[in-house]
């Protein structure tokens, strides 16, 4: 027997790898761990690396252990897709499996949506990755499916065929696209390049070149001489791939900054523009929601505020977030992330620890938090699965739920907060050269207030300060309620801008002062933006406090260099807005009109009674809950049985047919020889070697052969009597079909009780149909 084929005992119908096919086996196998290992920079570790090799190992285990069955192309695809499914759990989202290893509901969709979602994800999400749970299926199914893929091409398209060059370059696809998409998915920071590549070439080349065995008639001195030119060639390819890949990697790789990958030229999938800027419902919480209990925080200090969103972008007519069109990590970029955040860099730090947040009336996908996170984790309600959906940028700190935060959410967070400074300490201190949207619509009255405000002023800050003076000392609170004295229009636009400082009083609240200090700011040239949150009372003990409505507020935040953004508060804290002395109109008397007559029974209208139902208080009190373990019990044992046990209800529906159309189809003779091939498609489904060309008695004598000794089949006479029937040209009683059909399946029951056992469940899952022999 050539050693380029695998050997089968015939007894056992196993079909073995030979040990070139192991070592081909091995080399593709290395070559999608050097690839699958390019995913690093993504992740920013190792930990992918248990999905990766997991799903490394299932695939060539499958096709391997496939191979050696003989298992069919549709049951090989079958069993994989299962296996992936049932391991994918311990692999690849621990976290949702019971102990980590049996698969849940929650596990088996997460594999799902990773497979089809995860690879858009995974070039959207902001490195390293910690989020979605599902990530990590993308270096799982890669592994997977590029072992399965090259283990089976090694195993039955390599082993039993010519070694020529193409048909081994055909191998090498699947682990060079893994190469390349872990090139392509990842940073402008690559993995170890220079090193992965020269191996990866080495290998492959090397492989290459050792692909034809040393002809066996070659004489014993020939041999030798071919043996040490393929050792010779292999040091030489050897030499050359270290020196020309590590010199061309060295003088033409292009530098880090210039590099082609995916995440560079995929824009994040959420889209903050298409909701509304939070800053133009500010008077919903001063008018609408006023006494409304939005969530409860703890955990603050006296003096600092909750920080919802940041608006850098002036349009003319409303501040809000810098579109991805506009700057590509502006305020408007949020990516994925998971529970571990980007640091800011830009900050002088003081740190809040074990913040706790629960949304009480809050209805928005706007993320309350404190300065700029370091942790986010969601303890409570329905955000906790939807953690997965939280997007975070950076630069502003801001965070949103694209899902939207509801009632019973929370969540627990850690951060850092801008120092607070003193004037005197950024006396000396020049603005930072941060990039910013430019301001359009801003109007003419911003300007010349802004230069009369700080006229004698000679620093940026001593510039600020006179601006943020002036309006907290010549202004006056009013949130436009009935309460208030003088009435305050809503809007931050230029209209609203213009008014509030061309009137002969300023009148307004945060979101009037803030816009216009903000405008004024960005006049000289200073970066400025507009921030919206909550100013609640924080206790000192730093305990919980409720924020409503009322406590709604707005800032500017100033960048200053090697100082980070120093917030200003320009809102007057002055409510007592002086009266214009304005004669009021004498009024008219006006006649008196006669009431009518109140009704007798109108408060026995107003009130009515109303008969309370008890009975369905008490039938709840009695309901029986099933509780929660009896569910993940049940889970974790359904959905691992019906991954098993629905394959094996099709295959056995799909013979059932097959079997059925055999017996009653066509005439008797064909009847009659659907049983026979009934017969060898059961054999061949326990792994008995089926002849491919024989005749029946051929065929019969072949399977008898590989039965014990001295087992009684009648396979040669079930042969004989098929054969008389299909050529003798005689008439056939329709009783022969029945004993012919019975005498085939006790045949099948013989060779099944002579199969072991592992044979016999994967005869189960094996479906194998022979075309009708004449």
């Amino acid at each position: 027997m050539s050693a380029t084929t695998s050997a089968a005992p015939a007894g056992t119908g196993i079909r073995r790898p030979t040990p070139r096919t192991w070592a081909d086996i091995a080399v593709l196998l290395v070559l999608v761990a050097l690839g699958v290992v390019g995913f690093e920079p993504s992740f920013g570790g190792y930990s992918f690396l248990l999905a990766g090799v997991g799903g490394l190992v299932l695939g060539a285990a499958t096709g391997i252990l496939s191979s050696m069955f003989r298992l069919g192309a549709l049951v090989t695809v079958l069993v994989a897709v299962v296996a992936y499914f049932v391991f994918g759990s311990a692999f690849a989202v621990q976290g949702q499996a019971v102990f980590g290893v049996l698969p849940t509901l929650q596990s088996l969709a997460s594999i799902a949506v990773g497979s089809v979602f995860g690879w858009t994800d995974i070039v959207t999400l902001r490195t390293p990755i910690g989020a979605p749970q599902y990530i990590a299926v993308v270096p799982y199914l890669a592994t997977w499916l590029v072992a399965l893929v090259s283990t089976t091409l090694a195993t039955r398209w390599i082993a039993g065929r010519p070694r020529t060059a193409w048909r081994f370059g055909i191998a090498l696809v699947g682990p060079v696209a893994l190469y390349l998409a872990s090139i392509l998915i990842g940073t402008d920071q690559p993995y170890q390049a220079g090193l992965r590549g020269v191996v990866f070439a080495i290998l492959a080349l090397v492989w290459l070149g050792w692909r034809r065995p040393t002809v066996a008639s070659v004489a014993q001195g020939g041999a030798q001489r071919l043996r040490n030119r393929k050792l010779a060639g292999t040091a030489a390819i050897v030499a050359g791939a270290v020196v020309v890949g590590g010199g061309a990697g060295f003088w033409f790789a292009p530098a880090n900054d210039e590099r082609f990958v995916l995440r560079e030229e995929i824009e994040p999938p959420f889209d903050p523009l298409q909701y509304p800027s939070p800053l133009s419902g500010f008077r919903h919480y001063t008018k609408q929601v006023t006494d409304d209990e939005l969530f409860t925080v703890s955990g603050l200090k006296p003096g600092d505020v909750v920080r919802l969103a940041t608006l850098d972008s002036f349009t003319g007519k409303l501040w809000t977030v810098t579109g991805p069109e506009t700057a590509t990590d502006g305020s408007g970029s949020f990516a994925l992330v998971g529970r571990r955040i980007p640091a800011q860099t830009f900050i002088t730090p003081e740190e809040r620890d074990n913040v706790t947040i629960t949304i009480g009336a809050y209805d928005d996908v706007w993320v309350p938090s404190v300065g700029y996170l370091t942790d986010l984790a969601f303890t409570g309600g329905d955000a906790v699965s939807e953690a997965d959906s939280v997007r975070y940028n950076r630069s502003t700190g801001t965070a949103v739920l694209t899902t939207g935060l509801s009632a019973g959410d929370s969540y627990e967070l850690d951060a850092v907060e801008q120092k607070v400074l003193t004037p005197a300490d950024l006396d000396e201190t020049s603005v930072a050269a941060v990039e910013l949207p430019p301001v359009t619509g801003s109007p003419d009255i911003v300007t010349s207030k802004a230069q009369e405000f700080a006229a004698d002023a000679a620093t940026p800050m001593a510039q600020l300060q006179a601006i943020q003076l002036a309006l907290t000392e010549n202004g006056f609170l009013s949130h436009g309620r009935e309460s208030d004295s003088q009435p305050s229009r809503a809007g931050h636009g230029a209209d609203r801008v213009t008014e509030l400082l061309t009137r002969v009083q300023l009148i307004g609240d945060q979101e009037q002062y803030a816009s216009a200090f903000a405008l004024m700011a960005r006049s000289f040239g200073y970066p400025a933006r507009v921030v919206m949150g909550f100013a609640p009372e924080i206790p000192e003990d730093g305990g919980a406090v409720t924020v409503t409505g009322d406590d709604v507020t707005a800032w500017v935040e100033v960048a200053f260099d090697d100082v980070g953004w120093v917030a200003f508060n320009p809102t007057p804290e002055e409510t007592d807005i002086p009266q214009a002395q304005v004669p009021k109109p004498q009024s008219e008397p006006q006649p008196q009109v006669r009431q009518p007559p109140r009704a007798d029974n109108e408060e026995d209208d107003l009130l009515t009674p109303v008969e309370l139902d008890e009975t369905d208080e008490d039938d709840n009190g009695d309901a029986f809950v099933i509780p929660g373990w009896v569910w993940v019990v049940g889970y974790s044992v359904l959905i691992p049985a019906l991954i098993i046990f629905i394959p094996l209800l099709v295959v056995a529906l799909i013979k059932g047919r097959r079997a059925r159309k055999r017996r009653t189809d066509g005439a008797v003779h064909d009847r009659v020889a659907g049983a026979w091939e009934e017969l060898v498609d059961r054999y061949a489904e326990l792994g008995y070697a089926v002849g491919g060309r024989g005749t029946r008695l051929v065929v019969a004598r072949g399977l008898e052969a590989q039965l014990p000794a001295g087992q009684p089949t009648g396979l040669t006479a079930l042969a004989a009597q098929t054969d008389e029937a299909v050529f003798g040209g005689a008439e056939v009683e329709p009783e022969r079909t029945d004993l012919v059909w019975n005498e085939a399946l006790a045949a099948v029951a013989v060779a099944r009780g002579s199969a072991t056992r592992l044979r016999r469940i994967a005869s189960r899952y094996r479906i194998r149909r022979r075309k009708r022999s004449t």
